[in-house]
């Protein structure tokens, strides 16, 4: 994969904007945000399916630490939505949507290894 050979704080500043990005998503006031229509557990696992799918471009020699990074910031946003008061409620639901993203990401992931050892 050629994003990781990119150098390693290009590979972390990357990272470090997608994260900011999905906090952004995840926690500012729900009527600034654009409407998917998709329906709020499905655009859950996509955002985390895609966070995880770009750690794993941007450094694939570590799948756990990134898949538990995700899922740790999957907890931590909704901490976030249940005490911050932006209108937006935490719900254990969205962090096993989210779960369930990231776990897709390593299934594609370890596929894709598998059929490129082949």
């Amino acid at each position: 994969m050629f994003l990781d050979r990119f150098p390693r704080p290009l590979r972390l500043a990357l990272y470090a904007g997608a994260t900011a990005v999905l906090l952004w998503l995840c926690l500012a006031p729900q009527q600034d945000l654009p409407s998917a229509n998709v329906g709020d557990k499905i655009e859950h696992s996509i955002a985390w399916f895609v966070l995880t799918g770009t750690g794993l471009l941007l450094s694939h020699q570590r799948p756990r630490a990134i898949a538990a990074y995700a899922i740790g910031l999957g907890a931590l946003v909704e901490v976030l939505q249940a005490t911050l008061g932006f209108g937006r409620q935490g719900d254990w639901r969205d962090l096993l949507a989210d779960t369930v993203g990231v776990l897709a990401a390593l299934a594609i992931y370890a596929l894709v290894r598998r059929l490129r050892r082949r």
